[in-house]
């Protein structure tokens, strides 16, 4: 056997001295075709002659991944030996979107993956076209996690992303009539060449049983969780890479398994199709994203879904921590776990079982520890968003974390009534149980209550959260509140995106925008540059024309590139204000139609995204998009001046294609609604100017590039509130203004569905009888601003000076900056260097797993 292990030791030496020497900075061409070649045969058993264009996508990606393994080694090993702090980002989505480019623009291997490519007779742009989009998301939430993981990896932070390894993603959006149809999104269909299995990495899962209570020998009280269905967590490892170092950290996602492959009881008298039932039924938890929670049913499969995913989490981290750690006070300054909206908070009373059930810590330790170690992320100022779970539910499916959560509930009951003694509206105010209508755990109370830091995500936002939504527990302890407005990485959203823009900023002002990018202020004296300017706008105008070539390849939908490119890709949803968008264009439709002669600007508006399966209203939203789009771009009145496009199933590739081409970007939620959104700086940093109202962070975009280069409509945070208390009567409006009157009639009576004139009643007559978001109170300030944004549009001096100011002034909105104010105020994590040396030791000292 020691012979056995010195050969593989010495042939696995001989493969990392060959990572270590081509994966360099020197990486060349010529190792990517030999590794490429490699890969194809030993991989996937298939030569030129027989190879798919996938398997060459599979075989290229393997190749890039190669580039990765030693780094991705050597960062694990390098944590272990300076028993580094590490971070635990947990989230229930990750939207990396594809991988192949970012993980080659990280490397530094993009000019020599082209040049590869190009000696075997392949296109990259063909080759990336063939990966599926990760379907680990639903939206911002998951695209912001994949910007932080990029992030914490450039800035060389120890840091891990945890989720669940969907089989299936949301879905895939198609259109029938106009109708949104969600079919199954299988994303790893063809497998995924990024991920590692990791059976070695498989945790046991308890659901359901019962609590049985005693005295142990020595008097002490005792839980033990029996008689449970028990599933099992395998790990599946993903690298991460940094931009342009050595580091390669790891999202690590779970899959369920059964114990064993079938209950044999069952399966020796007879009962076959029960085994298979119960083996198949284990492993459907982490089958599909979300899973539709309008009945029990999904409600239940969605509980199982987040205790899965942080009851393996938290005992892989342990199982790290351990290692090297007996002492579990040390657990805060090594560990450092951020909750990612309130969808992991079960991991806090996970961690107190594992630490007072099989640790047999005390309460008050294990609470201290438990308290010290997680911080939690808020995502959401809409009460009704916030996420509650059922006692009922929770008792059946984890009767022990109930039990745990409601002693953690009665502690902190008994420090509110401390505090304030004889204020029962406040206890029932922030108790962690509401008792009606029906008794349920308020997760994001418990969030708060168990973490020692709790943060909004744009200043606005993070202020609503102090001064409305948990006001008690910001007066009761203000020391944990605090603000991280939201970011995004520029090697994604502008250097792998926009490749053209990208070239002229290097040219202009170098790279170093890459890594800090406060360096892109160095581009606001070339606004005033009229030869620079011109630059600048041809680049715009060349992104246009290949989006509108796609467009019409993808969408059969022939669109004029003069036009301006109008922009809303965001979920659809009644607070986002798709609805106000399309009220504009039929008020467009309408002045072009009654007014050929005038000079129109021309105008194409693109609106993207997908509702959720049971959301009717927004899905009814979708509808009449598409059927506002037939009518307005078929009408030869207004053809060549208007049209309206639905990008059918938006996704992150999608979105690398739409930013770069986009001159405005339709950020118009009602004020006070949105916490912060991302779509909003990506459109700014790729040169769109913004329309919107004064919520998330479109105000901090406001306050970076100057009122004269953003357009700013409608009520602010305060006003709505203001309107909405003292009675608002959205009726007023539709009476004052004859415009609006119109298009709401025009909808109303079928102009836009003539096979089905009541089709859109019911959105016509919640706007009339609740506007519950403001649509028509905002309206005239929306239209008039739309005016302002046609006149300057018309200055194209003007309109490409803002356009450059944008970008110059988006330094704020880098992701880097945002996890470095986790990791400075909230983590207290520090930068580890990994040295990419020493073959020996990676190989000898390599006790520590990937």
């Amino acid at each position: 056997m020691d012979r056995l292990h010195n050969i593989t030791l010495d042939r696995d030496k001989l493969r990392l001295s060959h990572l270590i020497k081509n994966y360099g900075d020197n990486m060349d061409a010529e190792t990517l075709v030999r590794d490429f070649a490699e890969r194809l045969r030993y991989s996937l058993c298939a030569d030129r002659y027989s190879a798919s264009p996938y398997d060459c996508f599979i075989s290229f990606a393997l190749a890039i991944r190669d580039c990765l393994t030693a780094r991705w080694v050597r960062t694990q090993q390098e944590y272990y030996n300076q028993d580094a702090k590490r971070v635990y980002y947990l989230s229930m989505e990750f939207l990396t979107g594809r991988t192949l480019g970012n993980a080659m623009i990280n490397l530094g291997i993009w000019n020599e993956g082209i040049e590869a490519l190009s000696k075997l007779g392949l296109q990259l742009e063909d080759i990336r076209e063939l990966e599926w989009d990760a379907g680990l998301g639903n939206g911002g939430l998951g695209r912001l996690a994949a910007c932080f993981l990029d992030s914490m990896a450039s800035l060389q932070l120890p840091g891990y992303g945890y989720g669940i390894r969907y089989e299936y993603g949301i879905f895939t959006q198609k259109l029938w009539d106009g109708f949104q149809i969600e079919t199954p999104d299988n994303w790893l269909r063809y497998a995924n060449p990024w991920e590692v299995e990791r059976p070695e990495f498989i945790y046991p899962v308890k659901f359901y049983g019962r609590l049985h209570q005693y005295l142990d020998p020595k008097g002490k009280w005792k839980v033990d969780w029996v008689d449970t269905q028990d599933v099992m967590a395998m790990a599946y490892d993903t690298p991460v890479p940094g931009y342009r170092n050595n580091t390669v950290n790891t999202l690590r996602l779970w899959s369920s398994k059964s114990t064993r492959d079938f209950n044999l009881q069952y399966f020796n008298s007879g009962d076959y199709i029960r085994a298979v039932e119960e083996k198949n039924n284990s492993e459907t938890i982490t089958k599909v994203l979300y899973p539709n929670d309008n009945n029990m049913q999904g409600k239940e499969l969605r509980l199982k879904q987040e205790y899965l995913f942080v009851c393996a989490t938290l005992q892989d981290i342990l199982r790290r921590f351990e290692k090297v750690h007996t002492n579990y006070h040390d657990l805060p300054g090594k560990v450092a776990i951020q909750l990612n909206d309130t969808h992991p908070a079960l991991a806090i009373p996970e961690l107190m079982r594992l630490l007072v059930d099989e640790r047999e810590l005390p309460w008050d330790t294990a609470w201290e520890i438990a308290r010290k170690t997680f911080a939690y992320t808020n995502h959401t100022v809409l009460p009704e968003a916030l996420e509650q779970w059922r006692v009922d539910l929770m008792e059946r499916l984890l009767p022990r974390h109930l039990q745990i959560i409601y002693e953690i509930n009665r502690r902190f009951m008994d420090q509110v009534w401390s505090t304030y003694p004889g204020d029962m509206v406040r206890m029932r105010n922030m108790s962690i149980i509401r008792e009606e209508p029906v008794k349920t755990v308020q997760m994001a109370k418990l969030a708060i209550v168990g973490s020692h830091s709790v943060n909004g995500v744009s200043a606005l936002h993070t202020e609503i959260l102090k001064d409305d939504i948990f006001k008690s527990f910001y007066d009761m302890m203000p020391e944990k509140f605090n603000n991280k407005t939201n970011g995004i990485t520029q090697r994604r959203w502008l250097k792998l995106s926009n490749p053209k823009l990208s070239e002229l900023i290097d040219s202009a002002i170098g790279k170093k925008w890459t890594k800090d990018l406060f360096e892109l202020k160095k581009l606001a004296p070339l606004a005033d540059d009229a030869l620079f300017r011109d630059r600048w706008a041809q680049v715009k105008e060349e992104n246009k024309v290949e989006f509108a070539q796609w467009v019409e390849e993808t969408h059969e939908v022939r669109i004029n590139p003069k036009s301006m490119f109008d922009f809303q890709v965001k979920r659809i949803h009644e607070y986002k204000r798709q609805l106000l968008n399309v009220l504009h264009v039929i008020d467009l439709y309408n002045r072009i139609r009654m007014n050929p002669k005038e000079d129109h600007l021309p105008r194409t508006v693109f609106i993207g995204g997908k509702a959720a399966p049971g959301y009717h209203v927004a899905k009814l939203v979708i509808k009449l998009i598409n059927s506002v789009a037939r009518i307005v771009n078929n009408d030869p009145r207004v053809r060549g001046k208007l049209k309206l496009v639905f990008l059918t199933n938006y996704n992150v590739s999608m979105a690398q294609r739409i930013f770069p081409a986009s001159e405005l970007s339709e950020q118009i939620s009602t004020a006070g609604r949105e916490a912060s959104g991302t779509g909003n700086m990506k459109f700014a940093l790729n040169g769109a100017l913004t329309i919107g109202t004064l919520d998330g962070a479109n105000v901090e975009i406001k306050e970076e590039v100057g009122d004269d280069n953003i357009f700013i409509f409608g009520l602010n945070a305060e006003e709505v509130e203001n309107l909405k208390r003292s009675g608002y009567n959205p009726r007023t409006y539709y009476e004052a203004n004859p415009d609006l009157k119109r298009v709401l009639d025009m909808i109303h009576d079928g102009y836009f569905s003539p096979d089905k004139p009541d089709l859109f009643h019911p959105l016509v007559q919640s706007l009339l009888d609740r506007d519950e978001y403001l649509l028509l109170a905002d309206f005239d300030s929306y239209v008039n601003m739309q005016r302002k944004v046609e006149e300057a549009y018309r200055d194209k001096e003007r309109w490409t000076r803002m356009s450059i100011l944008n970008v110059a002034y988006s330094g704020k909105f880098s992701s880097d900056r945002t996890i470095k104010e986790y990791a400075d105020e909230i983590w207290k994590a520090k930068p580890i260097d990994v040295p990419l040396t020493d073959v020996d030791v990676l190989i000898e000292t390599g006790d520590e797993e990937i």
